[in-house]
């Protein structure tokens, strides 16, 4: 940008054009990141480019990434939750029990997209009534959660979940695209107009970036972080549905990881870990390229530790990226 001297304004520069902008983003490389990706899997595998192949890969990512839209949220806010993978045991659990009884379809449904919602709430209640740290008491509730399906539960597991339950998890709308997928698109619509096109959204950012000052503004920061818990465990029994159908069983071990693999799709999209910055595009890419490289990996015969000590290795190195650039820019 240029600056007029006599009237202050600004002229735009030449090379500042979108599509340059879109492309020097951090959105603009995970693209790169996916492409490249995309091309070396087919490389690595004849199998990749199959239409039903790239199908079957949504089911590795969807699932968490419906949860990941919801963690971009309550992480920009300043908060994090560690429970969602315990909340998806919990719900999947209670729709097993609800099963017995012979409830049908729309029933666990609603068991399970409750469960996901009082676990939230429970989590709100103890960060934004009591003044507890989060990360203090999702790590709490996601040994409390899990604990009480590994009561119910035991060893067993529950089984015979009717047809038509069972196609949330394993049906398609149209062609090779899934529920699961048709359900993840459209949330992410959902969410990005949420965020970045209403006043709930400038809410969040302003909490993230600070609190005190967003609450001497107006902005009711505790009934706010309190909606976004409840909208985390919202998806997170969502996530147990899909998952549950999907599988066709419960197991109190169901879901173990998923906490780790929806914060590293959010902090690789670009949300700071730190809050008060993120964007829901960037978690959808960051779902994509997740997604790619575990169907690689899975097609190569990687043993599934390894996928996790990828994970963890991302999560730690995105996180350190900024520190590293902070550390290396006064030297350049």
């Amino acid at each position: 940008m240029t600056d007029i001297p006599a009237t202050g304004r600004q002229l735009p520069d030449r090379l500042d054009h979108p599509l340059k902008s879109a492309l020097v983003s951090w959105e603009g490389l995970l693209v790169l990141v996916a492409v490249a990706i995309f091309i070396m899997n087919s490389f690595a595998s004849p199998y990749f480019l199959n239409e039903w192949s790239l199908s079957d890969m949504t089911f590795n990512f969807t699932e968490k990434a419906l949860i990941a839209l919801a963690m971009a949220l309550l992480i920009i806010s300043g908060e994090i939750d560690i429970s969602v993978a315990a909340i998806i045991a919990l719900a999947s659990t209670l729709m097993g029990f609800a099963l017995q009884f012979g409830a049908p379809t729309p029933v666990l449904v609603l068991v399970g997209l409750l469960t996901g919602v009082a676990c939230g709430a429970f989590n709100g209640f103890l960060v934004t009534g009591l003044k507890l740290p989060s990360i203090v008491v999702t790590i709490g509730t996601m040994s409390l959660f899990r604990g009480i399906s590994y009561i119910i539960l035991g060893d067993q597991s529950y089984g015979g979940y009717p047809r038509d339950f069972a196609w949330l998890g394993q049906g398609y709308v149209f062609w090779v695209i899934s529920f699961e997928l048709a359900l993840f698109l459209v949330c992410a619509v959902i969410y990005w107009v949420v965020l970045h096109r209403t006043n709930f959204g400038r809410r969040v950012f302003a909490i993230g970036n600070n609190d005190v000052a967003a609450q001497f503004s107006g902005v009711r920061v505790d009934r706010i972080k309190f909606v976004l818990f409840c909208l985390t465990g919202l998806m997170s029994g969502v996530a147990a549905v899909l998952l549950t159908a999907r599988l066709g069983s419960t197991r109190p071990s169901i879901a173990e990881g998923f906490e780790l693999e929806a914060i590293t799709m959010v902090v690789l999209g670009g949300v700071s870990i730190l809050g008060g910055s993120g964007s829901i595009v960037g978690v959808v890419l960051a779902a994509l390229i997740m997604g790619l490289v575990t169907f690689g990996l899975g097609l190569l015969n990687v043993p599934g530790i390894v996928m996790s000590i990828f994970i963890g290795a991302l999560l730690i190195f995105v996180i350190g990226l900024p520190r590293l650039f902070q550390l290396l820019r006064p030297r350049a």
